[in-house]
């Protein structure tokens, strides 16, 4: 089982967008995906076609330990589970103050489960949500736009990699970072890419996803980019970044279709 924890502290460069359409992808290649909604926003939930207010019970009751992984997944008509969010889960950090192995609840719960992926969207900020994520995680996937402040951010984001790799998972290990919302016209982004892929050799993904409207439109039917429209460029990219991934891990894709 793979556990890749999806996380940037820098918002809106496509964390969310990358957590259900990577789902979403490596299912119609014929992987058990679950994906764990870790943001108070709920964004993943809802771009699931899920109702977070009626989501009950969610990832807020099993960090608290008043449900079970299995009491809180849902599974969705594209293929993989998810582990729902709402508000409530913006008051976990306080509730888990004086809870013993705070920082490793979500670790606890995933133990024992048998899917191929399970991908956690985390919020964007370095909070207790975030330390769970990345407690529980094998590795760490990094959207980042090719944008000047994105480099300032990643350069903190690795220095917090390195505390918990030093405090609570020594296994931590940058799995790769994505360029999204990409655009191949635009020279500053050339620059910073070509810098990525200069100062993180091996770690930086092929796959690079565009800037795409049906990509943009997608969360709001509810449904991932590959259910909404599978030839859209956004479809595409996130399908050859499946794709990657497997062949990185010397997994054989088994295609199949995903609900229209």
């Amino acid at each position: 089982m793979k556990i890749l924890a999806i996380t940037n502290q820098k918002g809106g460069v496509g964390k969310t967008t990358t957590s259900v359409n990577l789902a979403a992808c490596l299912a119609t290649l014929g992987q058990r995906v679950l994906l764990i909604d870790l943001d108070p926003q709920g964004n993943a939930t809802t771009g699931c076609g899920i109702f977070k207010k009626e989501a009950l019970p969610s990832v807020y009751q099993i960090l608290l330990g008043a449900a079970t992984l299995e009491q809180a997944t849902i599974k969705t008509e594209f293929g993989f589970d998810v582990i729902p969010a709402n508000r409530e889960l913006a008051g976990a950090e306080v509730e888990l103050i004086d809870v013993g192995q705070r920082e490793r609840r979500l670790k606890e719960a995933l133990d024992g489960q048998a899917y191929d992926f399970v991908l956690i969207d985390c919020p964007p900020a370095l909070n207790l949500l975030t330390v769970n994520a990345l407690a529980a995680a094998q590795a760490v996937m990094i959207p980042m736009q090719c944008e000047y402040y994105a480099l300032e951010g990643l350069t903190d984001l690795v220095t917090t990699l390195r505390k918990v790799r030093a405090n609570l998972n020594p296994a931590l290990e940058i799995e790769g970072l994505l360029r999204t919302m990409y655009n191949s016209q635009s020279t500053l982004n050339q620059q910073v890419s070509a810098e990525l892929e200069s100062h993180f050799s091996g770690k930086v993904y092929r796959t690079v996803i565009p800037r795409n409207v049906r990509l943009a439109e997608a969360p709001s039917y509810g449904k991932p980019v590959i259910a909404f429209d599978k030839t859209s460029k956004g479809a595409l990219s996130y399908l050859a970044l499946a794709e990657e991934m497997l062949e990185r891990i010397g997994g054989a894709p088994r295609q199949q279709e995903v609900a229209a």
